[in-house]
C-alpha cells in the first residue's frame, strides 16, 4: 500500500484511518501512541497477574506454616507492568515524570490542616 495514493486522490481518508486503527499491536505507531504498554497483550497481563497471585499464595503459606519464633519472609514484589510506577535506585515509587509518590502525598496536607492537627 502506498500512502502517496492518499495525496493522489486514489486512497480515501476513511481507508487510511481504517488501516491505521487496525495496525498490529506491536507496530511502531502503536508503540509511539501507547509506549511500552503496547507491547503487552491481555495474555501478558493475565500471566503477570497469575504469577503475582501464586507468589502471594506461596508467601501466605510460608507465613502460616513457618515457625512462630522464626523470621517471617518479606512479601513478594509484583511483576512490573508497563505504565505503572517505576522504582528509583533506592526503591521509592516514582511516576512517569520521575516525581516521588511520597512527595505527592505529603503535599496534599495544607498548613492549616497541620496547625489544626498539632493545635
Amino acid at each position: 500500500m502506498d500512502l502517496l495514493d492518499w495525496h493522489r486522490g486514489t486512497l480515501s481518508s476513511r481507508r487510511v484511518l481504517a488501516l491505521i486503527k487496525n495496525l498490529p499491536q506491536d507496530s511502531a505507531v502503536q508503540r509511539e501512541l501507547h509506549g511500552e504498554s503496547a507491547e503487552w497483550s491481555i495474555t501478558d497481563h493475565l500471566l503477570a497477574a497469575t504469577v503475582d497471585h501464586l507468589a502471594v499464595a506461596n508467601w501466605m503459606f510460608l507465613c502460616v506454616n513457618g515457625g512462630e519464633d522464626g523470621d517471617q519472609p518479606d512479601p513478594p514484589e509484583p511483576v512490573p507492568r508497563p505504565g505503572g510506577p517505576d522504582r528509583d535506585d533506592d526503591g521509592a515509587d516514582t511516576d512517569e515524570n520521575g516525581r516521588s509518590a511520597r512527595a505527592e502525598e505529603s503535599t496534599d496536607v495544607s498548613p492549616h490542616a497541620l496547625a489544626r492537627f498539632f493545635g
